[in-house]
């Protein structure tokens, strides 16, 4: 089980970034990367396919690794995620400071 998840709110603790939030695009866990919206953008160039199409200049979010990332507690502050198996013998994410479930 992955501590982040897709629409998670994160933060950013290490590079050019650092200090921004935002939610989870996409992951790839078995690379550990993580895409973060708004956050690591890369200017792409986009040639014309056909005549008379224009050719485009995108800003799109690129992929940074998950060890760069902190999971956003309720109270928007980060927190370490800890792993707690309930009676019914389901696993839930749990806040280290907080203790609470998220």
């Amino acid at each position: 089980m992955m501590q982040i998840k897709k629409n998670d709110t994160v933060i950013v603790i290490a590079g050019k970034d650092k200090s921004k939030q935002g939610t989870v695009i996409a992951i790839l866990p078995k690379k550990g990367l993580i895409k973060v919206k708004d956050v690591a953008l890369a200017t792409k160039h986009k040639k014309a396919r056909r005549q008379g199409e224009a050719s485009q200049i995108k800003r799109e979010e690129s992929y940074i690794n998950i060890s760069n990332v902190m999971l956003l507690s309720t109270d928007s502050k980060p927190c370490r995620v800890n792993f707690k198996v309930s009676e019914d013998g389901k696993k839930a994410r749990v806040c280290k400071r907080t203790n609470e479930i998220l």
